[in-house]
């Protein structure tokens, strides 16, 4: 069965960095777009990163752009968020996401915790 495994979070002091990386296991990794989201508490689940298969074309939210860079290795079946210049207001549960068949998958999320 498909499954995502989030990991990196942490508490983090704003203008610092963190990697995210989420482990994917089975289906056919290097096929799929993966992406990148992220819930703050009491909003919505909003969209960050998206890679495509080959990592060609990669689209951010606006508020990450020029901040945050997302990648993927698959050889390792593994896709990374790294996140630079952190501020308080990127504060949230961030989740990896594939959608396969019409189908969303997620992981459980790791959370990312900004101090000012």
């Amino acid at each position: 069965q498909v499954q995502l495994v989030e990991s990196g979070g942490g508490l983090v002091q704003a203008g610092g960095s963190l990697r995210l990386s989420c482990a994917a296991s089975g289906y056919i990794f290097r096929t799929f777009p993966m992406g990148w989201f992220r819930q703050a508490p009491g909003k919505e689940r909003e969209f960050v990163a998206r890679i495509n298969w080959n990592g060609d074309n990669i689209y951010y939210v606006d508020s990450v752009k020029g901040r945050f860079t997302i990648s993927k290795d698959n050889g390792k079946n593994t896709v990374y968020l790294q996140m630079n210049d952190l501020k308080p207001e990127d504060t949230a549960v961030f989740y990896c996401n594939v959608n396969i068949g019409g189908r969303d998958y997620w992981g459980q999320g790791t959370q990312v915790t900004v101090s000012s």
